[in-house]
């Protein structure tokens, strides 16, 4: 069993790494890599590259995410987060392989208060979540077998994060202000990549050719960015008392306080029922998650 993995070295990457070792010979690339191209912008020599390992399955982790700058760089993100998605996709299709490909909750407009179902129409708000739409429509027009896991919030110990970011600039200020009116679930990239594994064993055992489809795929609950930097601080000093917090106060602001180039959705909320029940897992609330991460950079 060959697994093509690309993205090895971003965040959800070095998780599959791990998790996806025992389901075979894992070949891991990223764009640096010499003896097979990894690099989604150059689809063609990706196309080679899956052509020369004949895979059973491919696993993209690799994506263009610098949401703002992705506004001044159409062409780029279109080229890694669209083409050279279909060219994975078509190049699976030709020799029966799965592909596994992640997406995201900008898909969406962000409207209403509801968790976003897999069946629900979409509308992006900004040349990232267009990019990764069309990914995900050039991955279904293909024809090849595909678990598209969209997710939200993603977070790692390894690399930055939005809870690193809390720690150390509420070691600096005596007041924060975060943003209170975008809703969300944060998501650690061990669990989507443990997600996976799991579904991927579940596929390649065969007898689940109906399975192929897009699923949302994120830990359960919800929360704000404001609320969960709350937590996070309040979950910092738990785990480490003598942590050199000054901040007193995490003001709730509107997302109109921190302008930015790409809109952000407000309502980022996914079901995740369907993954599921088709499945049959059990994911853990977001709190779960954070806590280990914390425990971890701590």
């Amino acid at each position: 069993m060959k697994i093509l993995l690309l993205g090895k070295n971003g965040q959800v990457g070095w998780e599959l790494q791990r998790s996806l070792q025992p389901l075979g010979e894992v070949i891991a690339l990223d764009r640096h890599s010499e003896t097979h191209c990894g690099d989604l912008l150059d689809p063609g020599r990706l196309a080679d590259t899956v052509r020369a390992i004949q895979p059973q399955a491919i696993v993209n982790a690799a994506a263009y995410t610098a949401v703002d700058k992705a506004e001044s760089e159409p062409q780029q993100a279109r080229t890694i987060n669209a083409d050279a998605a279909g060219v994975l996709a078509r190049e699976a299709a030709a020799i029966g392989a799965w592909l596994v490909h992640f997406s995201t909750d900008y898909v969406f407009d962000g409207s209403g208060t509801a968790a976003w179902r897999e069946d629900d129409a979409t509308g992006p708000l900004s040349v990232y979540g267009q990019t990764k739409l069309e990914g995900e429509q050039q991955i279904a027009a293909s024809g090849v077998r595909h678990l598209i896991f969209r997710t939200s919030w993603v977070y790692a110990a390894r690399g930055g994060n939005f809870a690193k970011t809390m720690l150390r600039l509420a070691q600096e200020r005596e007041r924060l202000a975060v943003i209170d009116d975008q809703w969300g679930a944060p998501t650690g990239a061990e669990l989507l990549a443990d997600v996976t594994a799991l579904t991927l064993h579940r596929v390649l055992g065969g007898g689940m050719d109906d399975a192929s489809g897009i699923y949302h795929l994120v830990a359960l609950g919800e929360t704000t960015w404001n609320r969960y930097a709350r937590h996070v601080l309040e979950q910092a000093q738990q785990i480490q008392p003598a942590l050199p917090i000054v901040a007193r106060e995490v003001q709730a602001v509107a997302t109109e306080a921190f302008p930015t180039p790409a809109k952000r959705p407000r309502n980022s909320r996914l079901a995740a029922g369907k993954l599921q029940q088709r499945f049959g897992l059990q994911l853990p609330h977001w709190q779960v998650g954070v806590k280990r991460m914390l425990q971890e950079i701590l």
